[in-house]
């Protein structure tokens, strides 16, 4: 039931230990049309601030999170629009072209 490179689940172990024997097996989960991706991907679910954009993203102790947040309440802004900022400020040190004259391009 589980592969050898997987810890086994105590939880689904105990559980299936206490299940009564003549208790039918749990039906099989429903066919869907659509895969998760499809949803995920469908243009109806999309947030029309965020068509023709792309997440850029990193992983960051949560204190450095929760100063972010911070000082986005502090100013009365969004993490997104300090985001901007920051990203704004980075390529100009770095030579590159600002933000707003790459989505002017």
């Amino acid at each position: 039931m589980t592969s050898p490179s997987r810890k086994p689940n105590a939880l689904l172990a105990a559980i299936n230990r206490a299940a009564p024997l003549d208790e039918p097996p749990p039906a099989a989960a429903p066919d869907v049309s659509k895969s998760s991706a499809d949803a995920r991907s469908a243009p109806a679910a999309q947030r029309p601030s965020r068509v023709g954009t792309k997440l850029v993203a990193g992983h960051f102790d949560p204190r450095i999170a929760r100063q972010l947040r911070m000082i986005a309440a502090e100013e009365d802004t969004t993490v997104q629009a300090l985001l901007e900022e920051a990203l704004d400020l980075l390529f100009v040190k770095k030579g590159k072209a600002r933000l707003d004259d790459i989505a002017r391009a």
